[in-house]
């Protein structure tokens, strides 16, 4: 196999892996409309509300009798705003259902701030719930008491505080409070209750997040997606992702109880995450609701309260972007949502390296190409062996040519003539195939770092690039990127084989078309490497050919 050959199977190969990937993503079975329980807790009467098992409870799972309910679209809501979030809190169970996050914008066609937490009148259906299980108690379900009027963080103050009022059942008096923190997308969530009953109750608190199947934002590049669904995290089964058809057809593999370990809902670049503190058997649990709709969440025990007792409650949510340099502090293992796929143990330290060099220089976009050069440098001796041999191969091209005219009817005498004169001249024809099967990991490692950090969303460059995460808005540097994939071919040698000589003169078309929806960020990562191989090459090939000519002269 001649270095020709070897670039053709490696984009050939790379475009597999990525056609693949995108195929797979494509082809997962649609998640049918049912409302069976598929994984944990068992589906409650109204399909909804979950209820914990006997290996929670150590007796038979108790019934849910839920509150009052109304429509989600027509609940009476409260808004509070805080300098990172907007959140819209309804009636209805105190959930959160629609979540706007103000230090990030949405994509596309859409203007405004991202919405995270959506009622379905942007995209998505998607919100956070809580509730208690027992008799009478209150669910997600349950009507609660508004205060009048917006909440708003004031100048000075680090935290507002929202408090919803359950209705009273059989002397039961449930609070939930809701705080809202500045510079932070954390929310603690509680319940505080009084048992004013004249019996003892042994209630259970859940946690759960609702969203409908389909994928948040797309990616373009040969229709490849992030995982868009519930991921879990223990200390026994440690990161742990769940498919919404996993989920469907009962097949959900995690780990059910622990006495730690969060659950989440992941999609490109945001998450939220129920991240409950403290040594407390959870049972976490995965459900298909219908219509397209999941929740995925946990249950905890609360404490037994005797009558007139006070009991509570609680649990912090994350709802953000998946900033790598702060999920590890908020929760052991969070920083593992940011998914790089199979290549994280390179892509990790690619992160790091380009964080650093960001905040050298203020620009992801120059931190791209410094990291870039630092790449070219450190595979510097690797790259120089596979361009000596393609020089050496580029000064033989003309004996190669006068072998096939020779033996060209004979393919067994071609090959063993060429054989012989790699011999002489002491070429290894593979001797370039390491250097570029070492490099194309990082490559594609690098990929995923710029298609799933979100710190590149929206992170402009300079000039037209205003978004390294997008595809060039002008295809600018796809085209340079062709260019420079050209001028390399040129400084190859000319494949004897007139039919894979016209198809590798054809690959930076090819090349040039695929980079057209490829990230911005990554095409320039390819403009540079190209141009920074450009002049090894040359300089190579020239010191190759110069010391040739040398020799013949003397």
């Amino acid at each position: 196999m001649d270095q020709r050959r070897l670039i053709l199977f490696l984009v050939f190969s790379f475009s597999l892996v990525m056609l693949w990937e995108g195929w797979i993503k494509q082809n997962n079975p649609a998640p049918a409309v049912q409302a069976t329980s598929a994984a944990g807790a068992p589906a409650a009467a109204d399909g909804s509300v979950p209820t914990p098992s006997a290996a929670l409870t150590g007796q038979a799972s108790q019934a849910v009798v839920p509150g009052g309910t109304v429509a989600v679209s027509s609940a009476p809501r409260v808004i509070v705003t805080t300098d990172l979030l907007r959140a819209e809190v309804s009636a209805e169970g105190g959930s959160i259902v629609r979540l706007e996050l103000l230090q990030h914008q949405a994509s596309g066609e859409n203007s405004g701030n991202f919405v995270l937490f959506d009622d379905g009148t942007t995209r998505h259906q998607y919100s956070a719930q809580t509730g208690l299980i027992g008799e009478g108690l209150p669910t997600h379900k349950t009507v609660f008491a508004l205060p009048a009027g917006e909440l708003a963080l004031q100048n000075g103050e680090d935290s507002v505080v929202l408090r919803l009022q359950a209705p009273e059942q059989d002397g039961v008096q449930v609070t939930k409070v809701m705080t809202f923190r500045r510079g932070s997308y954390l929310v603690d969530i509680a319940y505080e209750i009084k048992n004013g009953s004249a019996q003892a109750i042994s209630p259970h608190a859940y946690f759960q997040l609702t969203r409908d199947g389909e994928a948040a934002e797309q990616v373009e590049a040969f229709g490849v997606s992030t995982f868009t669904g519930p991921a879990f995290f223990t200390d026994v089964g440690k990161f742990q992702k769940v498919s919404f058809a996993d989920i469907t057809d009962g097949d959900a593999k995690f780990v059910k109880t622990a006495n730690d370990g969060w659950v989440a809902m992941v999609q490109h670049y945001f998450v939220s995450a129920w991240l409950p503190e403290g040594d407390v058997q959870r049972e976490f649990f995965a459900r298909a609701l219908g219509n397209n709709l999941f929740s995925a969440g946990m249950i905890v025990p609360v404490d037994t309260l005797a009558s007139g007792a006070e009991g509570k409650v609680e649990s912090r949510l994350y709802a953000g972007p998946q900033e790598q340099d702060k999920l590890e502090a908020i929760a052991p293992g969070l920083d593992l949502v940011v998914d790089y796929g199979w290549l994280t143990v390179i892509a990790a330290p690619l992160f790091w390296v380009l964080s650093w060099l960001h905040s050298l220089t203020g620009n992801w976009g120059w931190a791209i190409i410094l990291v870039t050069v630092a790449l070219k440098a450190l595979f510097f001796p690797l790259s120089a062996t596979s361009y000596k041999s393609m020089a050496k191969m580029r000064v033989l091209g003309p004996r190669l040519q006068r072998m096939k005219e020779l033996y060209g009817n004979d393919k067994a005498k071609l090959q063993q003539e060429m054989m012989s004169l790699y011999r002489t001249e002491k070429i290894n024809p593979l001797g370039g195939c390491l250097p570029i099967l070492v490099q194309i990991p990082v490559f594609i490692a690098l990929y995923w770092v710029l298609l799933g950090s979100v710190e590149m969303r929206h992170a402009p460059w300079l000039g037209w690039i205003q978004d390294l995460s997008a595809k060039d808005p002008y295809f600018i540097l796809p085209v340079i990127m062709a260019l420079s994939m050209l001028i390399q071919m040129k400084l190859n040698p000319t494949p004897p084989d007139p039919i894979q000589a016209k198809v590798m003169m054809a690959m930076p078309v090819v090349f040039g078309f695929m980079f057209l929806w490829f990230p911005s960020g990554l095409v320039l990562y390819w403009v540079v490497n190209n141009t920074l191989s450009i002049a090894q090459q040359w300089q190579i090939t020239r010191m190759i050919e110069s010391g040739q000519s040398g020799s013949k002269a003397s």
